[in-house]
C-alpha cells in the first residue's frame, strides 16, 4: 500500500513555483517512477506538488530551427506528434517501447528526466540530441545543457525550489542518423538493461558530428566524450568504431542486479555501440 501523503493541486505554473518557494513539498509528474517506490519504501515523501493540473507544461512546440517540449508533455504526446520522427528519430524509438500504453498516457518527459534513473530510456536519444534544459523558479529561469544536469544516481543540478520546465533541442540535419537500441529481457515494459543511443551526421565523406550516449551501465546515463573525440572530422572505418566502441566502454562503471550482471553490461555495451555506430555511419554516409 501507499504510504500517506499530502497532496496540493496548483492549476498554474507560477501557483506551482510558489508552493516549491515556499518549501512545502517536492513536484509530481506523472508518477509513474514514484508511486511505485513509495510503495516499495524506497522513496519517502510527505508533501507533493501535483503538476497534472499545470497546462503551462504540457506542450510540444516546432519552430523553423528548435524544438521544445514542455516538460508536462508525456511520452504518448510525443508518438502523436507527426513532426517528431523527423525531429527527434530516436527519441520516438525509445517511446515507442516506453513500457506499456497506459505507462505512456501518464509519464511525462520532465518526470522521466528529472527522477535521475540510470535507465530512463528518453535521456539518451535527448543527450545525443544535445539537448538543454530549462529550470524555473519563483525568482527566474536557468538554461543548461542536459549532459551537465546528473550529478549522481538520482541526484541533479536542480534546487529545491526548481522544476523542470522545457526541454529543448535542434533537430538533426537531413541524412544524419539518429539511432537508440534498448536491450531487455523482454521486448516491451521492461527497465533496461543497456541502452544506447548515437546520432552521426556526415560532410564530405567524413564524420562531421558525432554524440555517443550509455544508459543503465553507470550511476548516471552519460555522453561518451572521448569516444566521440575519436571519431569527430574522420572516415569511420570498422576499426576505428572498434576503437571508440571500447573507449565508451571503458567509461561504463555498471553494477550487478536481477536483470543482468555488470559483466554482461560492460560487453553489451561495447557491442552494441559498434553496431550503431556502424549503422548509423552506413546511414549517414
Amino acid at each position: 500500500m501507499l504510504p500517506r501523503f499530502e497532496l496540493s493541486q496548483p492549476q498554474t505554473l507560477p501557483e506551482a513555483l510558489k508552493a516549491l518557494a515556499g518549501g512545502v513539498g517536492q513536484p509530481l509528474a506523472g508518477g509513474t517512477n514514484l508511486f511505485p517506490d513509495l510503495r516499495g519504501g524506497r522513496e519517502k515523501g510527505d508533501t507533493f506538488i501535483s503538476l497534472s493540473q499545470v497546462g503551462e507544461l504540457r506542450y510540444i512546440e516546432h519552430t523553423d530551427n528548435r524544438v521544445t517540449l514542455g516538460s508536462g508533455a508525456t511520452i504518448s504526446d510525443i508518438l502523436r506528434d507527426p513532426q517528431m520522427k523527423i525531429a527527434a528519430p530516436a527519441l520516438v524509438a525509445a517511446s515507442d517501447i516506453f513500457a506499456g500504453a497506459m505507462v505512456r498516457n501518464a509519464a511525462t518527459i520532465g518526470g522521466n528526466v528529472c527522477c535521475g534513473s540510470p535507465s530512463a530510456d528518453s535521456v539518451p536519444p535527448l543527450l545525443t540530441l544535445g539537448a538543454d534544459v530549462t529550470l524555473a523558479s519563483a525568482s527566474g529561469e536557468r538554461t543548461l545543457p542536459l549532459d551537465e544536469f546528473y550529478l549522481d544516481y538520482k541526484k541533479t543540478v536542480m534546487k529545491p525550489d526548481e522544476l523542470l520546465a522545457s526541454i529543448s533541442w535542434t533537430p538533426p540535419t537531413p541524412g544524419s542518423a539518429h539511432l537508440f537500441y534498448k536491450l531487455s529481457r523482454r521486448k516491451g515494459d521492461a527497465i533496461t538493461i543497456t541502452g544506447i543511443s548515437v546520432l552521426v551526421e556526415a560532410e564530405g565523406g567524413k564524420c562531421k558530428t558525432v554524440r555517443i550516449a550509455l544508459g543503465s551501465v553507470a550511476p548516471t546515463i552519460f555522453r561518451a566524450h572521448e569516444a566521440e573525440g575519436m571519431l569527430a572530422g574522420r572516415v569511420l572505418t570498422s576499426e576505428l568504431i572498434e576503437e571508440a566502441a571500447q573507449s565508451a566502454a571503458g567509461q561504463c562503471k555498471p553494477i550487478s542486479d536481477n536483470r543482468a550482471s555488470a559483466e554482461y553490461r560492460l560487453l553489451t555495451a561495447h557491442s552494441l555501440t559498434r553496431r550503431l555506430l556502424r549503422q548509423a555511419w552506413k546511414q549517414a554516409s
